[in-house]
């Protein structure tokens, strides 16, 4: 099973249109967590919003997860030890008011997450059997820096509205 997350702040229309037009063409289950994103799925089972345990049960569960580039998400694919793709919301998009989801990503790929930058490539990011877990080892510590990492390079700038 994939299991694509968006998280719960913003709507993300352009990865839930491309990842439920994928579920429609492969051979695979695909769960979506949609937020306030308009668009209603098709092609897989999906929920606006789920608790901790649902989020954690669903990921678990899943071969694969397919996130925004937000902290929550990528932290709990990291802690079920899933492979991740991450797809960055944009600002060209007006899917967040900075890019700092594009600097978390480049941050994320340097660790070995595969990064989608064109939604186009999301379908062949899916099938690429190069797509491996990412393994946080070391201290628990490392896992709380990391969190306070990314939570860092998430918050906007001041004054500006989410």
């Amino acid at each position: 099973m994939i299991f694509v997350t968006i998280g719960g702040f913003r709507a993300f229309e352009r990865l839930v249109c491309q990842a439920d037009r994928i579920a429609g063409e492969i051979g695979e289950k695909v769960t979506m967590q949609i937020g306030y994103t308009e668009y209603e799925p098709q092609n897989c089972q999906w929920r606006r919003f789920m608790s901790r345990s649902e989020m954690d049960q669903t990921c678990a569960g899943a071969r694969l997860v397919v996130s925004h580039a937000g902290t929550g998400s990528i932290l709990t694919a990291l802690e079920h030890s899933k492979p991740l793709v991450l797809v960055p919301r944009l600002k060209a998009f007006r899917e967040v008011l900075d890019d700092h989801q594009l600097e978390i990503a480049r941050e994320m790929q340097r660790l070995g997450i595969t990064v989608v930058y064109d939604i186009a490539d999301l379908k062949s990011a899916l099938e690429n059997p190069g797509v491996k877990p990412v393994q946080v080892t070391g201290s628990s510590g490392l896992t709380a820096r990391l969190k306070e990492y990314l939570d860092r390079l998430e918050k906007p700038a001041a004054g500006d509205e989410i």
